[in-house]
């Protein structure tokens, strides 16, 4: 067997990764270099013979480094993303180490193992029903699809139809119902299964984005047959929480003459229930069927590990369960691959894992806490800024802010400058949306380093772009 040199080449990524994290308070949020000269940079023909592996990892990480974002940074407010912590970025450098593929536990009992202690301590974190099956997914999107994959699965079998064994072609219609807000990844999972994205009967919200209760009991009354609700434990602009035991009544009550599914897209909030302050705001949350969560939001673990959580474990077993020839035959332990969509998969459970135990319950109570009073101070300075507005009620850790025209004429193109400047600037990165149909930049505090210092930083920038710059 050749024996390969690890050492030079790791040695000088340990490096390049340390001279990344130590020195991100003094670095841009936005990258130096765009796209074209990243591509500029990087183009050549594929070389006709190797190269030393450390020369390798030299070149990649002085080329690629102006075109980074600083998304681990704590003036990053884009797309509510976290910042990885030390234990999850060193358990992540061991799963490429290990170079596990975690699809059976027979071949790989020890990332096999720490997937069903994680899934264990997730389910006591989060509050929910300890005989749920949990998945580790790539992101929300992959974890939304994994529940409404084992809704699908359980109301068209308690309507007589076996749908993994006869597909769509003749079955009892589905409806899904959603919050007029609902996150586009439930969309886009609805038309992935076949149910059609297009069918989707939007029920109206309030004016922070939580599904009103009369509606959904208006528009479920309208359903025949098999249905799947889908609430939101946070929505992506405001981060406004559906009033979430009133739509379990609401469910609970319709189960009784037809199949009925409660789904909740919990991706930027679930993890809320983990603090006894927050935890409140989430009541309700545990009588649903199955829940989406992301680690590598509140939970700051490193990119990617989505979670998907199912209360009935035979529909989500079903809909998701893989056999060949060729695997071995599945035992008493939790094979991962009976649970997920993947095959082929890296044992991103372990970043979850050792993340979980550095934190502790308390740990991971404090991250949430503390951003959501980030949040809030963010929102109350944004506030003393003269002609920015807070468009939503800040209930966790999103902020919606729209910036007025001092000259009176546009204030959506005003908004999207104010945006542009910002990020420009590098020293914050907020993103932008519509909400109502009107341009706003949306703040999200979800890195665990977030203190008051970056807030201050921020509404200086905040305040300079829209006062300033010509």
């Amino acid at each position: 067997m050749r024996v390969p040199e690890w050492r030079p080449a790791l040695t000088v990524a340990h490096d390049a990764a340390l001279d990344w994290l130590e020195s991100l308070d003094q670095r841009s949020v936005r990258p130096d270099a765009d796209y074209d000269t990243m591509y500029a940079a990087l183009a050549e023909p594929m070389p006709e013979n190797g190269m030393p592996p450390q020369q390798v990892i030299a070149d990649l990480a002085r080329t690629i480094e102006p075109g980074l974002m600083a998304m681990n940074h704590g003036r990053f407010f884009g797309w509510v993303i976290g910042g990885a912590t030390p234990a999850g970025v060193a358990a992540d450098w061991l799963v490429a180490a290990w170079d596990q593929n975690t699809a059976m536990s027979e071949p790989t009992p020890g990332a096999s193992a720490v997937e069903a202690v994680t899934a264990e301590w997730l389910l006591e974190l989060l509050d929910l029903p300890r005989t749920s099956s949990v998945a580790f997914v790539t992101g929300a999107q992959v974890a939304n699809l994994v529940c409404l994959a084992a809704a699908r699965d359980r109301v068209l079998a308690d309507a007589g139809w076996d749908v993994e064994a006869d597909g769509l072609l003749g079955a009892p219609p589905v409806t899904v119902l959603a919050g007029e807000y609902v996150h586009h990844t439930v969309g886009r999972a609805v038309r992935i299964l076949g149910l059609g994205e297009a069918r989707i009967v939007m029920v109206p919200a309030d004016s922070n984005a939580r599904m009103r209760p009369d509606a959904l009991a208006t528009a479920l009354s309208a359903v025949e047959g098999p249905a799947i609700v889908c609430g939101q434990g946070g929505e992506i602009a405001t981060g406004g929480i559906d009033p979430l035991a009133k739509l379990a009544d609401i469910v609970d009550a319709r189960r009784t003459t037809a199949p009925t599914w409660f789904h909740i897209d919990g991706a930027i909030g679930l993890f809320g229930r983990a603090s006894a302050v927050l935890a409140p705001k989430f009541s309700g949350a545990e009588r649903a069927d199955s829940w989406c969560t992301d680690a590598h939001k509140w939970l700051n673990t490193p990119y990617d590990c989505g979670i998907a959580i199912v209360r009935d474990r035979e529909a989500h077993h079903r809909a998701m369960t893989l056999h060949a020839s060729y695997l071995p035959e599945p035992g008493a332990a939790r094979d991962p691959i009976d649970w997920n969509p993947e095959m082929s998969r890296r044992a991103r459970a372990m970043a979850v894992y050792a993340t979980l135990r550095s934190l502790g319950r308390s740990g991971v109570a404090e991250i949430a806490e503390r951003d959501c009073e980030m949040a809030r101070l963010l929102a109350e300075g944004i506030g003393m800024i003269p002609g920015a507005e807070v468009c939503n009620e800040v209930e966790l850790n999103q902020v919606l802010v729209r910036v007025h025209d001092p000259a009176g004429q546009d204030d959506d193109a005003h908004t999207r400058a104010v945006l542009s400047r910002i990020q420009t600037s590098g020293v914050a990165y907020p993103s932008g949306t519509t909400f109502e149909g009107r341009a706003a930049i949306r703040f999200s505090v979800a890195n665990w380093s977030t203190d008051e210092a970056d807030i201050v930083e921020t509404l200086e920038a905040l305040s300079d772009a829209h006062t300033r710059w010509g």
